[in-house]
């Protein structure tokens, strides 16, 4: 028996080494080489495929079945001269008892000058699709069918997925890759897309084990033209009898330019651990990081339904930075604004909903400067760019994000300040005797443009905004409440309102940019609102020249994209009371003083003294006509006078030209003169008064109407001669005569 297994012993090595001789032999004795043509056959017959072999093939057979090709390529059998793909070198082994276990085990697998070209063509079809298709049967005609193919029987659903596949085992040493291009031109779009010196470098390949990977890659794209350069690393795990891969600590990084970034630069990393399970239908990228230029990002991704309508969930949350500054670096800064330091700071935290069509931010909190908003904001839609807002804010100064005023502008408020300054300081406050301030000829408003045209005829908006504090041209509105909607270039106000000064506001109206020029609409109700803030001054020393509480309702129209060009259109009708006001450093009481005595034909004993006129009522209607405004009604009521007026204010300029009539209603108080004293013979007879120039001059931009103030002198010489042709009858016919027949008498020298 000894014997037996000493003999079995010795046949079984010396068969190992007849093997072993055969595989030298083999190897060394048989070159593949000299059998290129057989090959190429062989590709074509069973592959489909023209196989190039321009370099030598190297093999081995024993422990190792191992394969080393040269300068070789790939072509399909219907472009057999215009390959997809090249290679400098490819080299692999695999054992050759494990494959009889359908084990593939391989050494470590290394590509050389991988050059990949995919081409789809301006029909549609890509060159890597006729890959194992054989060439088209010339003899055939179009009823013909195909004639059937020998290939192998179809492996039934069952072989496929619950036998050949799973049994099938992967283990390689290590792949590595050097110097790979690929390339994908799409005729169609007109799009290519490159990645070039690419680098692939792996551990161990073990099904269910962490596969240490590291790549790089130049990327490139034609439309738009971008350029980037990507470092990958990680370590790559997949199980692919429960379809699950994941890619722990993964770390992208790399730098891109191009049109995109307007010729800068934008330095990022991408990091976390990444799942896809695909029997599950999820995938998650958790301890998510980013990092772009002086942006820094955390949070975390989770999609489910990748079989269907995926959904997306997770939440992101974004440390503060200049917002401003990062615009810049990646060439989309923001445009100059009022404030230069406006959206110097920018923070957020929110939780993310989306669909391959829409994100939200749910949850939202965002500072921006020195403001916080909460709420939501999504886009629902993003190739209709629906955007919906529903955000709280707790203090918001939106005249920071105004835009900057153009040299243009600021020239022409210069302009128009030093016309007033000069209009001003030739105005005598008090009796009036200075000329007639000259109508004002300086533009008041800016030429430049106010709405992005081109982006609100692509709005689709719904805005529901509320601010516990909101400034707006200056104006400090408490618990304001804002809701809009934009679709297909008309914008609706539909309600802009709040708490003013302890008064109260509301407007409403339409931007419609369809129309080659914009076309405006608003409506506004203002009720006790000191007047004073909404009167425009270059400087905030400057008086206004009216104080009180207003109260407005106007409903107004215009065209155009500029505040000139707005004003210049402005049509509609207004009305307007002002309640417990003062005419500001315009002493009406001395315009007074100074008509009269000039009517009692009497100097003056003193200069005259500025101080402010009190109020009870000033009110009046508007009908505006492409920016100048008309009103016909304009009423004051002071104590002891009423002022009734008409003119035209001018807002092109903003320049007023008023007829004004002063009423003294008795002598109720003292004149500050005695060369003023008004008696029985100036009740009821309006003073005239003429004001022109500029609407910052208020009163003080009236005189006396001399021409007018003739007239009232002629009407109070008859007056006088009347009452005394009255006393002379009274003499001479006493009580000879029926009051009723002295009356009569009377009553002719009326005529």
């Amino acid at each position: 028996m000894k014997a037996f297994g000493k003999i079995l012993g010795l046949g079984l090595l010396g068969l190992l080494l007849i093997i072993v001789a055969l595989g030298f032999a083999l190897t060394h004795l048989f070159d593949p080489n000299d059998y290129k043509d057989e090959i190429r056959q062989l590709a074509r017959d069973k592959a489909r495929v023209e196989l190039t072999l321009n370099g030598d093939i190297g093999w081995s057979l024993f422990p190792w079945l191992g394969l080393e090709l040269h300068e070789a390529s790939i072509a399909t059998l219907n472009k057999p001269t215009e390959p997809f793909a090249d290679l400098q070198m490819l080299g692999l082994s695999v054992r050759v008892l494990p494959l009889l276990r359908r084990e593939v085990q391989m050494s470590d697998v290394r590509v050389e000058g991988l050059n990949l070209t995919l081409v789809r063509d301006a029909q549609g079809h890509g060159n890597w699709e006729d890959i194992g298709k054989p060439l088209p049967d010339p003899n055939a005609t179009a009823s013909t069918p195909p004639a059937p193919q020998p290939d192998t029987p179809a492996s039934t659903p069952a072989e496929t997925q619950g036998g050949n596949e799973r049994s099938v085992k992967l283990d390689i040493d290590s792949l590595t890759v050097n110097n790979a291009r690929v390339q994908y031109t799409d005729e169609q779009s007109g799009k290519s897309y490159q990645a070039e010196s690419i680098q692939l470098s792996t551990g161990a390949v073990h099904d269910g084990v962490n596969i240490p990977v590291k790549a790089s890659a130049f990327l490139s794209a034609s439309v738009p033209n971008i350029k980037a350069r990507t470092e990958l690393a990680g370590e790559l795990r997949f199980d692919r009898k429960l379809k699950r891969y994941s890619f722990e600590d993964m770390r992208l990084s790399g730098e891109t330019s191009g049109e995109p970034l307007a010729g800068k630069s934008m330095t990022f990393v991408a990091q976390g651990q990444v799942l896809v399970d695909l029997a599950a239908n999820v995938a998650s990228w958790t301890g998510l990081k980013v990092s772009a230029n002086q942006l820094r990002a955390l949070g975390e991704l989770n999609v489910r339904d990748l079989d269907k309508a995926a959904q997306l969930s997770g939440g992101l949350s974004i440390a503060q930075f200049d917002l401003r500054t990062f615009l810049d670096g990646i060439g989309h800064p923001l445009p100059a604004t009022a404030d230069a330091a406006a959206f110097g700071k920018f923070e957020l935290v929110s939780r993310l909903q989306g669909t391959p069509s829409s994100l939200a931010l749910e949850d939202l909190a965002v500072k921006l400067d020195d403001s916080t908003f909460t709420g939501r904001v999504a886009i629902d839609d993003f190739a209709k760019q629906a955007l919906r807002l529903q955000l709280k804010a707790d203090t918001f100064n939106a005249d920071r994000y105004l835009p900057a005023k153009s040299e243009e502008a600021k020239g022409t408020a210069a302009a128009r300040q030093a016309e007033v300054k000069q209009q001003e300081a030739s105005a005598t406050v008090g009796a009036g005797t200075s000329p007639l301030p000259a109508p004002p000829t300086q533009l008041a408003w800016s030429t430049d443009k106010l709405l992005p045209v081109d982006r609100l005829r692509v709005l689709d908006l719904q805005a529901d905004l509320s601010f516990g504090a909101l400034t707006l041209n200056k104006l400090p509105i408490s618990n304001a409440q804002l809701k809009a909607n934009g679709q297909g270039g008309l914008v609706t106000l539909e309600t802009l309102r709040g708490g003013l000064y302890n008064g109260t506001f509301e407007a409403k109206g339409t931007v419609d940019v369809r129309p080659a020029v914009p076309q405006v609409g608003v409506n506004t109700r203002i009720n006790r609102v000191p007047v004073e803030h909404f009167i425009k001054r270059e400087s905030p020393d400057q008086a206004p020249p009216v104080k009180g509480l207003l109260t407005l309702s106007s409903d107004l129209t215009a065209t155009g994209n500029s505040q000139k060009a707005l004003v210049d259109t402005l049509n509609g009708n207004a009305s307007f009371t002002i309640n417990d006001g003062v005419l500001v450093n315009a002493n009406l009481e001395q315009q007074l003083c100074q008509a009269i005595a000039t009517l009692n034909r009497k100097q003056l004993s003193g200069e005259p003294r500025g101080k402010d006129t009190p109020f009870q009522e000033l009110r009046g209607s508007l009908v505006i006509r492409n920016g100048v405004a008309s009103n016909p009604d304009l009423k004051a009521r002071i104590p002891g006078l009423t002022v009734n007026g008409q003119g035209d204010l001018d807002l092109r300029v903003l320049g007023m030209d008023y007829n004004v009539g002063v009423i003294v209603e008795g002598d109720q108080t003292a004149m500050p003169d005695p060369a003023c004293q008004v008696n029985e013979r100036y009740v009821g007879v309006a003073v005239p008064l003429r004001c022109r120039g500029p609407l910052e001059l208020g009163a003080k931009a009236c005189r006396l109407d001399q021409e007018g103030l003739g007239k009232v002198a002629a009407q109070l010489a008859g007056n006088r001669l009347k009452d005394k042709l009255d006393e002379k009858l009274d003499e001479k016919l006493g009580d000879k005569v029926s009051p009723e027949l002295k009356e009569a008498l009377k009553g002719l020298f009326k005529r």
